[in-house]
């Protein structure tokens, strides 16, 4: 029995993505694959920021107080084209200095169609596991968040920034996908000053989940819902775990939310 506030999964990646739940202890949930497992919800909600109780958990996992004033829950975190830490500004400017006026990468990650985003530097790929991306590839490196927000704005043109995650929990992936030809494309249609900080770096990263069989229909479980949530545990996607009759549980969404885990 482990107990203790949930949080975005730690992932590392080796022939397939490992994940681990950090509880009381961490856990190696790769391990429990093939297991029934239960979460079980005692009610209390934590705020990652404070630490203190709160009734409703905003973001990632923040009371309102602490979402409407902590530089991890600035707009900009959403929105980079936003971020002003480049001009030492910012909810806080010493946070923002540290984390957003520092390079970024704009990535390309491939799945049932390619998707845009925006990272820091030492963020790849755990960022892209997170989406449950099949691939990425880094397109772009920048100064500072705001630059990256500004190529990221240009690239919504072409493709998207959402992931659609019932098509990703079914595994539906468009295999025809090569996104060194899309990132060289896309070199050809920007104007220069964004164009200015592509990467040669061609790399393709790929990524294996450690799923048993995926669902052919998916139902989101939530704690608020369902404080009880048992079953055998088929696979880990994304920060999803899920489960043998297509239940999926998002963890990341229930950031704070304190559970006790047991097989």
């Amino acid at each position: 029995m482990f107990t203790g506030p949930l949080s975005k999964m730690k992932v590392e990646l080796h022939d397939e993505v490992q994940y681990t739940l950090r509880l009381s202890s961490d856990l190696c949930v790769n391990d429990f694959i093939g297991s029934v497992i239960s979460l079980n919800w005692n009610g209390k909600i934590t705020c990652t920021a404070c630490g203190k109780n709160t009734k409703k958990s905003f973001g990632d996992g923040f009371c309102y107080p602490c979402f409407v004033s902590a530089p991890e829950a600035t707009e900009c975190t959403i929105r980079p084209e936003l971020c002003r830490a480049h001009l030492g500004e910012g909810r806080d400017p010493v946070w923002e200095n540290t984390h957003h006026n520092v390079p970024h990468f704009v990535y390309l990650a491939a799945s049932d169609t390619v998707k845009v985003g925006v990272t820091r530097a030492g963020q790849i790929p755990t960022r892209w596991i997170d989406q449950g991306a099949k691939a990425g590839i880094r397109l772009a490196e920048t100064p500072n968040r705001y630059e990256a927000g500004r190529l990221e704005v240009a690239l919504k043109a072409f493709f998207t920034d959402k992931t659609n995650w019932q098509r990703m929990l079914k595994n539906e992936l468009d295999s025809s996908i090569d996104l060194v030809e899309e990132k060289w494309n896309l070199h050809d249609q920007l104007p220069s000053d964004l164009t200015e900080f592509f990467t040669e770096d061609d790399e393709v990263i790929e990524i294996n989940y450690p799923v048993l069989s995926y669902p052919e229909k998916v139902k989101s479980l939530s704690f608020d819902k369902t404080p009880n949530i048992e079953g055998k545990l088929v696979g880990v996607k994304g920060q999803y775990l899920i489960f043998e009759n297509g239940d999926v549980l998002n963890l990341r969404k229930h950031t704070g939310y304190v559970v006790t885990f047991e097989v």
